[in-house]
């Protein structure tokens, strides 16, 4: 049995004060250990005092199976489950006093909670050990399969030729691929104590989430994937997709690679406007200097429903009788707030751009224009 120092070191603690009382000459805690269907056996873990030579497990020490009025036993339970037990003697010349014995039964009691929580401890970082190998072994799998997917994207776009109307679906696999590459990555990071990712969230991601060494980043080569995507997905869907032909400078400039997490606020968006929309309302991405937004033709979220869309766990009430847990615009906030921008629900889309929709959503990101410190600067249309 493998108990952590920090119990051990409340054992030596407990056994310790327990001695003090005066009238004890041997205070023993046992631990019960046994292997299957065998019999349970009670192991020393520690004694008072500690200069008395180690004592052998209950079971192989003759004097314990003689009756003896010196000493007493007080069981430590969980339930019905034994997990080990307290030895006191006294001295011959002392009688237990009820102080004391109550003493010696609190003590049982907070060492019993104490052992069943180091016991369930090491039992969960076993299992969790166990699942980082397994965790390991499937990233390590996953590498031959994307590898040879991408070697195959490579070789069919060498056969295509540059005016060739599928030489864009092909390159967008390749860019697909890549994206899954991110995910092995942060994957074969998980387990890794120094190796931490850099989201705290314990929401899913809708894209890879950012390891702490990757390089500065630009939002054109975040964003430009999940505008072709949308492209992609609304064509399958027969409505229409306006997404920008032109990206701003600022989107072209490194920013901390923290701030790709615009990526993933985006992508929460997207979906939620792919799957709550009607199916024949527009969809667009409309670029601000330092923000953008995201807005749909559909119809317009009631005034009333507009701020509490963005608490956790809050649905809209067009969106009741589908899927979805309410975390997504919740997230969004969240991770627009700590890099020093906003995520907010404008009025309605021609309002920042009197080309699009009269009616509808438009879902606007603001970002600090350097650091993630300074203030978000006024979304401005372009």
């Amino acid at each position: 049995m493998q108990l952590t120092e920090r119990f051990l070191q409340l054992v030596r603690q407990q056994l310790e004060s327990l001695g003090t009382a005066g009238c004890l000459t041997h205070v023993v805690l046992y631990a019960a250990q046994g292997q299957h269907d065998e019999a349970a056996s009670l192991v020393m873990v520690d004694q008072w005092p500690d200069t008395a030579p180690p004592l052998p497990a209950a079971q192989a020490d003759p004097t314990l199976r003689t009756p003896c009025p010196e000493r007493r036993w007080y069981p430590l339970r969980e339930g019905n489950v034994l997990l080990g037990a307290l030895r006191a003697e006294r001295q011959s010349d002392h009688r237990w006093s009820q102080d004391l014995d109550q003493r010696l039964q609190a003590s049982a009691s907070a060492m019993a909670q104490c052992l069943s929580l180091d016991l369930e401890r090491t039992r969960l970082l076993e299992q969790l050990e166990q699942q980082r190998l397994q965790l390991n072994l499937m990233v390590h799998q996953l590498r031959n399969p994307l590898a040879a997917l991408r070697t195959y994207a490579q070789l069919l776009l060498r056969r295509l030729g540059p005016d060739s109307d599928h030489r864009a679906l092909v390159e967008n696999l390749l860019q697909e691929q890549g994206q899954l590459d991110r995910y092995v990555n942060a994957l074969d990071r998980i387990g890794h104590p120094t190796n931490r990712l850099i989201s705290d969230t314990s929401t899913p991601l809708l894209l890879p989430p950012v390891l702490p060494d990757q390089p500065p980043i630009t939002l054109q080569e975040l964003l430009t994937p999940l505008a072709e995507r949308a492209a992609a997905t609304a064509a399958l869907q027969g409505r229409a997709w306006h997404g920008p032909d032109q990206w701003p400078t600022w989107m072209q400039q490194p920013r901390p690679a923290a701030d790709a997490v615009v990526a993933e606020i985006l992508a929460n968006l997207m979906e939620n406007a792919f799957r709550y929309s009607p199916s024949g309302a527009p969809l667009g991405l409309l670029l601000f200097d330092q923000g953008l937004c995201l807005w749909d033709g559909g119809p317009p979220i009631p005034v009333e429903e507009r701020e509490r869309i963005f608490e956790r766990g809050v649905r809209g009430t067009s969106s009741q009788d589908r899927s979805g847990s309410g975390l997504g615009l919740a997230l969004g906030r969240q991770l627009a707030e700590e890099r020093g921008g906003t995520l907010a629900l404008a009025n309605r889309p021609a309002d920042l751009d009197p080309a699009l929709p009269d009616q509808g959503n438009a879902f606007v990101i603001t970002l600090p224009t350097t650091q993630p410190e300074a203030a978000a600067a006024p979304a401005t249309p372009t």
